[in-house]
């Protein structure tokens, strides 16, 4: 009996041990994920830009107002979600983010550039003065206290380099995106870790949807064959759009639009697309984006598929291609090797002679949220003709203030699943479906939505078709 006390006392002072380190880690990760979330809003420095006697700031800009607040608020919410006393928590948060202060106060005297890691410096004050309420409202020992200390450091250092070395730096020195933390959680967690059981953990809800519960229903329907049949039925679409004020010399310019291609998705989708594009001769061709069918893991494999089809493209002027929800930010260095144009939030002119047609794309609108319109139009002249390229239709309203004469893009894959006499179950788009098939307009601007080669998700297709576009320019 004694010792089942003994044991069930050990038990339940682990669990006290474990509550009390994540309410401090909680606390410690608030100020950063309020910065992650809100990047520069109501970012205001708590010393409000003053310095000390020695010239220095006394905190630094990365100390704000708002994340000491955050701090004192996780506290108090998960020390009531921990059932302790309501003033628990918010007094934790209090000292805890008082401590992260003295640190940030004692490195500015020591010549430490603000957001600089000082392994203990940081981390001990944050630590160490929580406890003077938690040791004694809980009864803890000078050793259970100090252990809990070294752990909540151990903690806390690691969460900042996976911070400031991971989530703040640049993967590669190319790196053509805004250095963003979200942006970066986001490339790590679809992109960068190769070991399938972490993946799917990470992105179980594509993972289940999709590869669990989706395939699970068709095959029970036994239409999963045919839905496969169908996606590999692929259009041909000839589309023509008037310009009053088109060059003259890109009168009759044709583009093969191909987007949506998830080349690795589908058995026999690379050999067929083959087949129809060698049989078209282009003056340009744009992709759309989403190269490959997953959205987490390598790209080696759609790699391949590419490679196979980028040939057999006939383009006077060659491949211009954009980003999407899909897509590695790595695989542009890949394509570029192979002779494709990535536009990143970036423009291109086209010239004929002394008349010139512009280019512009953005990067990913839908997932990443890279996309930057006023830096992709940047270097296009007023009132010149551009096109612009989005892998997605979701920032038509952003875009018209630049006075592009079309917009083309895809993602929506025509509602891939269309059930009459409702249509598309999802579009995955937060575009009216107005604008996610086919022609629409907005505002004077002619719009162009793809139907997409291949299939995203589930490779299925029910009443609708994969397609490919040949578009051509006229001028009236």
């Amino acid at each position: 009996m004694d010792t089942h006390n003994h044991a069930k006392i050990q038990y339940n002072n682990m669990i006290l041990y474990l509550k009390l380190l994540i309410l401090l880690w909680l606390i410690n990760f608030a100020p950063p994920f309020m910065a992650l979330i809100f990047e520069k809003k109501w970012s205001t420095p708590i010393d409000l830009g003053h310095n000390y006697s020695d010239g220095r700031p006394f905190f630094g800009s990365h100390k704000t107002i708002r994340g000491f607040l955050a701090g004192v608020a996780a506290g108090a919410f998960m020390g009531a979600a921990m059932g302790f006393a309501w003033w628990i928590g918010p007094a934790a948060g209090v000292l805890g983010m008082s401590g992260d202060l003295l640190s940030s106060f004692v490195k500015r005297r020591l010549a430490f550039p603000s957001g600089d890691v000082v392994p203990g410096l940081d981390q001990f004050p944050e630590g160490f003065l929580p406890f003077l309420v938690l040791t004694p409202q809980f009864a803890l020992s000078a050793r259970a206290t100090l252990a809990c200390i070294i752990v909540f450091g151990v903690g806390a250092y690691l969460g900042s380099i996976f911070l400031n070395r991971v989530l703040l730096e640049k993967p590669f020195d190319s790196y053509p995106r805004k250095l963003r933390p979200v942006t970066r959680f986001r490339e790590l967690v679809s992109c960068q870790i190769s070991s399938r059981p972490l993946r799917f953990i990470l992105n179980f809800e594509d993972a289940f949807y999709y590869h669990i519960f989706m395939k699970t229903v068709f095959r029970l329907l036994g239409i999963f064959g045919k839905g496969r049949r169908n996606a590999l039925v692929v259009e041909t679409r000839e589309v023509s759009f008037r310009f009053p004020d088109l060059p003259r010399s890109f009168d009759g310019y044709r583009i093969l639009f191909l987007t949506d291609l998830h080349l690795d998705g589908l058995e026999g989708l690379t050999e067929k697309l083959i087949e129809i594009v060698r049989r078209i001769p282009v003056d340009l061709c744009i992709l759309g984006g989403d190269f490959r069918m997953e959205t987490s893991g390598p790209f080696a494999n759609a790699l391949s598929h590419l490679s196979a089809l980028l040939p057999e493209i006939r383009a006077r002027d060659g491949i211009v291609a954009v980003l999407g929800n899909h897509d590695c930010i790595e695989i542009v260095e890949k394509l570029e090797e192979i002779g494709i144009h990535f536009l990143v939030n970036q423009s291109l002119a086209l010239e004929r002679g002394e008349e010139r047609l512009w280019l512009a794309g953005v990067d990913d609108a839908h997932y990443f949220k890279c996309h930057n319109p006023e830096q992709a139009f940047r270097d296009v002249p007023k009132d010149a003709f551009s096109i612009f390229i989005s892998h997605s239709n979701e920032i038509y309203d952003q875009v018209g203030q630049y006075g592009p004469r079309l917009y083309l893009c895809g993602h929506c894959h025509d509602g891939q699943i269309k059930i009459p006499p409702f249509g598309a179950l999802f579009t995955h788009s937060r575009a009216p479906r107005s604008l996610c098939s086919g022609r629409w307009s907005y505002r004077g601007m002619p719009g162009y939505t793809s139907a997409g080669v291949g299939v995203s998700g589930v490779p299925v297709r029910f009443n609708t078709k994969g397609e490919v576009t040949v578009i051509t320019l006229e001028r009236e």
